[in-house]
């Protein structure tokens, strides 16, 4: 009989992917997080702006992520057959397909002052998360490449210069923040326009070191050789599947920003507890991120083998594990909210408490949302891992945008629930996309994979003669 790994060596493969990976999140959010909680103390009003901005940001970013999030699979899956070409051909084009899609999506950054006056924001704020954007506009490029070499790093399981090269983003963002956003060391004080030029640099600084890195470490590759040489057969296949990721993406993203313009309807202070709600509630959420790409991976791998067994126990130890984990975050938003959203205010602001009231409230509800958050994002990652993202995708959409947003608008404003009912409607959104796609990975997708493909791995796509 043949020995397979159990649960526990799963568990193992698992924390040694994934712990890097979770670090860089968390680390990678640190970045947005150092900007909201430098702001809060520079002023309440600029970080209500930037929470604003940084989520425009994030919903562009995110949205052409997807052709980045779109090599883990595909990567995976040639490394299991190991085959090097197939995965230098994917990342090569996904390189080419975020530089076309920062290029095209750049001006909505330069004229999002606009945007933002046109869907109710007050004029200040606008103004504001419009100064930011005009500046971290530039910084989209480098930050959805990295996005790529995150993805290809992550697929050949090199994963802690992954978490290396993201914690020392934190310390230059940081510094950088320090110097332009409060003006010291003889710098300009330039508040929030100088936590987006903070950004850019960090970003910029954190391609390049990523770029020396694969060059010195993965030379067999020869990722950078011929560049501008388009490869048109692989360029489809990661079109074809970084769309939808791309689009499941910006359906739960989306569904977040139009929280925080719902949010921004009734006041500056509000939108500030929610930003700062919506914070703690993400850096949670990048361990279930972390762990949903780690079993993306490991899906891939399996997919190339044709290991459905340990495709299967690999995906259930890494549910359990996300489970646990928001069990544990669970307790600490109901124990601990008054200390947490403390850390993003100046004490001596007489506006403190208020937030901190609000913002309580709010994290209570976002409570009630962590285990469906954290199954929804394991069922996707699993899902890529086998490159099943189309219908996800209108998963995703149904439940974001036709349950979770009428419901939380229903409840915040119609019903006059406020803030709470807002998240109360991202909870059922969320809550509803957990259910349907583990039901159809493992109800459609498993089985059908287990008896359509053959139990040797499949061809190669055949190399460009080029």
């Amino acid at each position: 009989m043949e020995n397979r790994p159990g649960y526990t060596e799963h568990a193992r493969a698992l924390l040694g992917l994934g712990l890097p990976l979770v670090g860089s999140h968390v680390a990678q959010f640190a970045i947005t997080l150092t900007d909201a909680v430098m702001l809060g103390w520079y002023d309440i009003t600029a970080l209500a702006a930037q929470v604003l901005a940084g989520g425009f940001f994030f919903v562009v970013f995110i949205t052409g992520s997807g052709f980045a999030w779109a090599v883990t699979p595909l990567v995976s899956e040639a490394e299991g057959r190991g085959d090097t070409t197939q995965a230098r051909r994917a990342t090569r084009m996904a390189l080419w397909l975020v530089s076309l899609y920062a290029l095209v999506t750049l001006p909505l950054m330069l004229f999002s002052a606009r945007i933002f006056a046109a869907i109710g924001q007050t004029p200040e704020v606008a103004a504001l998360a419009g100064q930011y954007l005009v500046i971290a506009g530039f910084g989209l490029w480098p930050a959805i490449i990295l996005m790529v070499f995150k993805s290809f790093l992550s697929a050949v399981e090199l994963t802690r210069i992954i978490l290396l090269v993201t914690l020392a983003a934190v310390g230059v963002n940081a510094l950088c923040n320090w110097l332009m956003i409060f003006g010291n060391a003889g710098f300009p004080e330039l508040g929030i326009r100088g936590a987006a030029a903070a950004s850019v640099v960090t970003q910029l600084a954190s391609m390049l070191l990523m770029i020396a890195y694969i060059r010195r470490r993965l030379p067999e590759h020869n990722m950078f050789q011929r560049m501008w040489r388009p490869d048109w057969e692989a360029f489809a296949r990661v079109f074809a599947l970084g769309v939808p990721i791309g689009l499941t993406m910006l359906a739960e993203v989306a569904l977040f920003s139009a929280s925080s313009v719902m949010l921004g309807w009734l006041g500056a202070l509000p939108l500030a507890a929610h930003g700062i709600a919506l914070q703690i509630a993400s850096v949670t959420f990048m361990i279930h991120l972390g762990l949903s790409n780690a079993a993306t991976v490991r899906a891939g791998r399996a997919l190339g083998r044709r290991d459905w067994q340990g495709m299967k126990d690999g995906a259930l130890t890494a549910i359990a594990m996300s489970a646990g984990a928001a069990a544990i975050t669970i307790v600490l938003f109901v124990t601990l909210p008054g200390p947490l959203i403390g850390l993003f205010l100046d004490p001596a602001d007489p506006r403190r408490e208020e937030v901190v009231a609000i913002g309580t409230v709010l994290l209570g509800a976002a409570a009630l949302f962590q285990l469906a958050d954290a199954m929804q994002v394991m069922a996707i990652g699993v899902l890529r891992g086998v490159q099943e993202t189309r219908v996800p995708m209108i998963i995703a959409t149904i439940s974001y945008w036709l349950v979770g947003l009428p419901v939380a608008y229903t409840l915040g404003f119609p019903v006059g629930l406020g803030g709470v009912g807002v998240w109360l409607g991202l909870a059922a959104g969320l809550g509803l996309a957990a259910v349907l796609l583990m039901l159809w990975f493992w109800r459609r997708v498993y089985p059908r994979l287990r008896l359509s493909l053959p139990p040797e791995p499949v061809p190669p796509m055949p190399s460009p003669a080029t």
